[in-house]
């Protein structure tokens, strides 16, 4: 919804609350969608919302409560009836009533237990016991399900029976008495056949699977590479145990992308909207990661200590530090970056490093020529002829321009290789982001630097 509209709205439905208009905001809310009424009802006070809320019918209140964030639907909860709860409950699919009982406290998960059907709750317990990144803890229980010999007027009538209590039915999927995954078919497939074709001829027997164990990333992933809307999730025993739908594989993209963000930098992830995140947990998410870099960034002070004499020698060469470890920094988060997005797209392994270390070396070397013999140009002259800096002879400047080359070289080597051996050893590689490696590369490139110094300079 576009502010100018949200705004409007938002006056309107303020001035039919204050008139008590009931019947208006009802009909007002009814058409929108519900991502859109849960926008609203996030800007509402708290002692509204649960208000305006009850104006809904019965199953645009349940898809609502699906899109509000997690804070106000423990606000609901605490404020309804235990006949309301299991109303809302009893609309949600599978999958969000497990997303709401991980996402709330003790007290009110024990609530909300309470008042699910005997098959609901088995459901939670089952989908919960898998791990919190795997398939299974993203899957619901709740497809159409087919049998090979059925025909496609038996098989119309099964959807219709079941497809309600489902949360799509685009795709069905056939199983034989044991629950083993034999193929797929679609509701499109199903409509253009005759009525008399058997399942077993006209379904799909190549399925592409996933199993409750896998990566749930890797799952979005499928969906995403495949464009279906739903992908089928089997036991280690090729039981389909359950599937998972386009709108929890956007979820968990979304997800994984801002904690890679996070990470990158350098702050612990939190689920949590940041307005609605206090001060004390912000500081909580990023004290550790600022102390580590400061203590890490010390190995810079000792380098430079431990050079007093070329400095003091060279007073020119001090003006020139922050260029260079900047630089460096940018060169080495470039590389990072995109080994970090390759990775997480799979579209780089590890027995590929060889590879982008070549990769990465060529490219340093174009990179860091080109920026030395811009910076000889800008240092001879602009530096040194027009605003007259005499004591920036071409030695300084070459002791700049060497180090230059040789710190993208490094940083994009570094920058490469530290992602991948993450990836390697079980890291999440976005760790190795921007704060991690410019620390490394201000390191390196001050060695560097000062070596090239003493060695050019005779310091």
């Amino acid at each position: 919804m576009r502010t100018w509209e949200s705004e409007a709205l938002m006056e309107q439905l303020e001035g039919l609350m204050e008139k008590r208009q009931w019947a208006s905001l009802r009909d007002l809310l009814v058409p929108m969608e519900p991502a859109d009424i849960a926008e609203i009802l996030d800007e509402l006070p708290e002692d509204r919302l649960p208000l305006l809320y009850r104006l809904l019918p019965k199953e645009l209140a349940a898809e609502v409560f699906v899109e509000m964030e997690p804070d106000q639907q423990e606000l609901l909860i605490k404020t309804f009836s235990d006949t309301e709860l299991k109303e809302v409950l009893d609309e949600l699919y599978v999958d969000d009533t497990v997303d709401l009982v991980e996402e709330m406290p003790a007290s009110v998960v024990k609530r909300i237990l309470q008042h699910a059907d005997p098959e609901t709750r088995k459901s939670i317990n089952e989908i919960l016991k898998y791990p919190e990144d795997s398939a299974g803890s993203i899957m619901t229980t709740e497809f159409v399900d087919l049998k090979k010999g059925m025909t496609v007027e038996d098989a119309i009538k099964r959807i219709r029976r079941t497809g309600t209590d489902t949360e799509t039915i685009n795709y069905c999927y056939v199983t034989d008495p044991s629950r083993h995954l034999l193929g797929t078919v679609s509701i499109r497939t199903l409509l253009l056949a005759e009525e008399d074709d058997v399942i077993g001829d006209i379904m799909d027997p190549n399925v592409v699977f996933a199993r409750t164990m896998d990566d749930r990333e890797d799952v979005a992933q499928s969906l995403s590479k495949y464009g279906f809307l739903a992908l089928p999730v089997v036991d280690t025993e090729d039981r389909l145990v359950g599937i998972v739908t386009v709108d929890d594989a956007m979820d968990v993209m979304e997800e994984e992308a801002t904690e890679d963000i996070e990470k990158m930098a350098a702050i612990t992830p939190s689920d949590r909207p940041y307005l609605r995140t206090d001060v004390l947990s912000l500081f909580k998410s990023r004290i550790p990661w600022l102390l580590l870099l400061m203590i890490s960034a010390t190995f810079t002070g000792i380098i430079i200590t431990s050079f007093e004499d070329a400095l003091s020698a060279y007073v020119v060469l001090t003006g020139f530090i922050p260029m260079l470890m900047d630089t460096g920094g940018n060169a080495g988060s470039q590389a990072s970056v995109t080994v970090i997005r390759g990775l997480s797209l799979h579209e780089l392994e590890f027995s590929d490093l060889l590879l982008v270390i070549w990769k990465e070396i060529r490219v340093a070397v174009l990179c860091g020529i080109t920026l030395a013999v811009a910076n000889f140009a800008k240092m001879m002259l602009i530096d040194r002829l027009l605003l007259g800096n005499v004591s920036l002879t071409p030695s300084v400047a070459m002791v700049v321009c060497l180090t230059l080359v040789l710190t993208v070289f490094c940083a994009k080597v570094v920058g490469c290789i530290l992602p991948m051996l993450a990836k390697k050893v079980g890291f999440d590689p976005a760790v190795m982001a921007s704060p991690f490696i410019t620390t490394i590369v201000d390191a390196i490139s001050l060695f560097i630097y000062f070596s090239f110094a003493t060695l050019l300079l005779g310091i």
